[in-house]
């Protein structure tokens, strides 16, 4: 099976801080690949190189057989064409009406008639149980609703490849367990290839076909979900049970506060 995106000895930084080194990593076509660790690995800047949003100061990101850094701003947009992307927070437009959101990608990069685009968002709604609030506002729906218009506007156009950034933070567990499900059943549908960032073990778990986790910009281990889960790597281990313990720091590393309250040179 080929691979939709390939990432090559890749390399970032922003300014001297380093974010990712020495990334290798595969996406195959069809299936859904979650990619895991804990805040500042480097998960959403994946995406955004993926996305072209970024350039990488080494090594290249691959997509469809095109290196995403090396095309002019007009190729990239053409590229773009073929990404779905579901942003963190949805990132719906406030002041259009649900059906307008769905309708704007439509609207954009297509030349069809209103009758069609009319056809069109309203099956992509109905695809995510949403078809009857087309016409609210997004004040006017739940956050998890919101998710779900955002989840109908990244399929609008049938994208080769779906990203989404942490598509379960703060829905309740009806709405996470509903929104894993439709992620499965959307790539599956579309014959797309997914990309999931996110820190929800179970729900990630559920409908992966592979695994990376990331930490401080390399991967740390990979696999399918079942091997994830029998692994014996402190790390994934840390990260799978949720243990407070481990490889993972829970303070951003630099100085300690003994240091910046300067208490040894009092002493």
């Amino acid at each position: 099976m080929s691979n939709l995106v390939e990432i090559r000895d890749l390399h970032f930084a922003y300014g001297e801080r380093p974010i990712l080194s020495e990334l290798n990593m595969d996406f195959p076509r069809g299936k859904v690949i979650a990619v895991m660790g804990g805040s500042g690995s480097g998960k959403t800047t994946v995406l955004r190189l993926i996305g072209g949003q970024l350039r990488p100061q080494a090594g290249q990101v691959t997509v469809d057989g095109q290196v995403v850094h090396e095309l002019d701003t007009k190729a990239v947009y053409q590229l773009r064409r073929k990404m779905g992307m579901l942003f963190q927070h949805g990132a719906l437009f406030t002041d259009i009406s649900v059906f307008e959101n769905v309708a704007f990608p439509l609207r954009e990069h297509t030349d069809l008639s209103e009758e069609l685009i009319r056809d069109l968002v309203l099956m992509k709604l109905h695809t995510v149980g949403l078809r009857n609030a087309a016409q609210l506002m997004p004040a006017e729906i739940s956050g998890g609703m919101a998710r779900r218009v955002a989840l109908a506007r990244s399929i609008a156009l049938d994208p080769e490849l779906i990203m989404y950034d942490e598509p379960f933070a703060g829905l309740d567990p009806i709405s996470m367990g509903m929104t894993a499900n439709l992620i499965r059943k959307l790539n599956d549908a579309l014959g797309s290839t997914t990309i999931l960032v996110s820190h929800d073990v179970h729900e990630s778990f559920s409908i992966a076909d592979y695994v990376y986790f990331l930490s401080k910009g390399a991967i740390v281990a990979e696999g399918t979900p079942a091997e994830m889960m029998a692994s014996s790597d402190p790390y994934v281990k840390q990260f799978v049970n949720a243990e407070p313990d481990g490889p993972v720091p829970f303070h951003f590393p630099g100085k300690s506060l003994a240091d910046d309250l300067g208490l040894e040179a009092r002493s």
